[in-house]
């Protein structure tokens, strides 16, 4: 009995042991044969660190570590996007990295054993916290619960069932089902879950939806693109703050009515972050002469009719110009860009800032002054079916800007590129090269990668960060989702062995790109040689 949507699929019985060669060969076989026919296979979700348990052998399950099984079986039948997960689960539960790594896994279903639930002071059925924690974890990545087992409480229906009764099953079909009291307290579950926030409502669509990085340079945004970034006040509010203090810094009070502050609004869009910085000097109390730099000459437009209705003529002059062939009538105090991708570098910020800042004064300051890219291995069943789907080297070797969702962190983030702006060393080199090494804690068990997720933070000034990096996000921010680098091949790593990856950010007189590749555990090609499958055009 579901609690959700239901699937439409054949359950498979769960291998019996370690070795299930030729049944998945069978499998396979029909997988092949079948353009929609989905098949879930049953594995009993059981802890990897404990020995033999009789649940295990009644579900025929692995002794060892049942995801090794899955694993397995997934391998023989070449990762088919039509094979899932229905996960049996019992009276107890692995640690909670054992658990996380399903989270990248294809779970369609939770069979909640009878056996699995307590009782509760009036004797009614119930969940321990971890397993309630962890049925919450499923609903919210799309996964259908299943009651299985023999009656073990004895119970009438009572207010709680009643309450939920109509919102499981609204024809009440399954009231004289004797697992009913089971379903209802599930249900019970379900609708005490909090309600999504208005910024996740809103990236629904986007959940592991792939979607090729911008080509800031080589493309003029489109309106829709502006107008959907110019909604994230969040990110403006931080810019504000940031070039309030650097005004402050900057002018002393006794010298705010005498000093003019120059500010360059570099790659100014349709003027947000122009209207931020005079949001910033009105709250300071500093004047302030802009510079508007773009040379998209679409958002060009929008910007002069933006100045006239605002009445900014005397404080705002617009350049419709790339920045880095603008011939600048004077020196800046204050240099401002939001040109930050994902990756932070990889829509070409230092490109930018480098050649902007020959007019920035030699004591100016830079907004942001400084980033980081992150990188972080993932399992994502997902993303990698999704990429192998295209058949082809160049998808493998593209990163994708996606809101990641259903994904397990195997280790945490390590930082990658740093750049410093005003970057004052007599031989700019914005290439790169760093070794990372990941340790996969010991309790996880063995994991696939099939990835990495990036992510950036920057400085704006001193103390205003912005940034997506998972431990120190800037909440209610959405202009940035995370970025994906795929592995042509999925690379297991086993308890106590390190993850060791190589990265590169590579450039030429015409483009940037990245390389990548695992030296460890076991080898990958270097992917995307040369950028022979992505770029990002200077």
């Amino acid at each position: 009995m579901a609690v959700c949507k239901p699937w439409s699929a054949c359950l498979l019985p769960a291998p019996k042991g370690r070795v299930c060669t030729n049944y998945a060969r069978c499998v396979n076989q029909i997988l092949q044969s079948s353009n929609n026919m989905q098949m879930w296979l049953r594995v009993p979700l059981r802890k990897h660190e404990d020995g033999d348990s009789m649940d295990d052998q009644s579900l025929g399950g692995d002794p060892i570590d049942s995801w090794e099984t899955w694993n397995s079986f997934r391998l023989l039948c070449e990762h088919n996007s039509q094979l899932s997960v229905a996960l049996d689960v019992l009276g107890s539960l692995p640690s909670t990295n054992s658990l996380g790594r399903w989270f990248g896994e294809p779970v369609r279903a939770a069979i909640i054993h009878t056996n699995a639930f307590l009782t509760n002071a009036r004797g009614h059925p119930c969940l321990s916290k971890r397993h309630q924690k962890l049925l919450t974890s499923f609903f919210n990545h799309s996964v259908q619960a299943i009651i299985s087992g023999e009656l073990a409480h004895s119970v009438l229906v009572g207010p709680l069932e009643s309450a939920t009764s109509n919102a499981v099953n609204h024809d009440n079909s399954d009231l004289g089902h004797p697992l009913r009291s089971y379903l209802y307290y599930v249900g019970y579950l379900y609708q005490k879950m909090d309600p999504l926030p208005q910024q996740e409502l809103y990236e629904l669509s986007y959940r592991d939806f792939l979607q090729s990085p911008l080509q800031p340079l080589m493309d003029n945004l489109e309106a829709q693109t502006y107008e959907t970034f110019e909604k994230d006040t969040v990110k403006y509010l931080q810019y504000q703050r940031a070039i309030s203090k650097a005004l402050l810094d900057r002018i002393p009070d006794e010298k705010s009515s005498s000093v003019t502050t120059v500010l360059m609004v570099v790659g100014a869009g349709r003027g947000p972050l122009v209207r931020a910085s005079l949001e910033a000097a009105k709250e300071t109390g500093r004047k302030l002469k802009v510079y508007a730099v773009e040379k998209n000459p679409n958002a060009v437009i929008t910007l002069h009719s933006l100045v006239k209705l605002e009445g900014w003529e005397n404080i705002v002059t617009i350049v419709a110009s790339d920045m880095r062939q603008w011939d600048a009538p004077e020196k800046a105090d204050i240099l401002v860009s939001e040109l930050l991708g994902s990756f932070g570098d990889n829509e070409l910020s230092p490109e930018c800032l480098d050649g902007a800042q020959r007019f920035l004064k030699s004591d100016g300051i830079s907004i942001p002054s400084s980033y980081t890219s992150f990188f972080q291995p993932i399992t994502s069943t997902k993303l990698y079916n999704d990429v192998k789907a295209h058949r082809d080297l160049a998808h493998f070797e593209t990163p994708y800007v996606v809101k990641l969702h259903k994904i397990a962190r195997l280790a945490p983030c390590q930082p990658v590129f740093t750049f410093v702006h005003p970057d004052h060393s007599p031989t700019k080199d914005n290439q790169r090269y760093t070794k990372l090494k990941f340790e996969i804690p010991d309790d996880t068990g063995s994991a696939l990668v099939h990835g990495f997720a990036g992510y950036f933070d920057a400085t704006l000034y001193k103390d205003v960060h912005l940034g997506i990096e998972p431990t120190m996000p800037t909440p209610n921010m959405f202009s940035w989702f995370p970025i994906f680098f795929s592995l042509r091949t999925p690379v297991c790593v086993r308890p106590g062995t390190p993850l060791e990856v190589h990265m590169w950010r590579c450039s030429s007189s015409t483009k940037v790109w990245y390389e990548w590749c695992v030296a460890s555990p076991s080898e990958s090609p270097v992917h995307n040689s040369k950028g022979r499958s992505y770029w990002v055009g200077l």
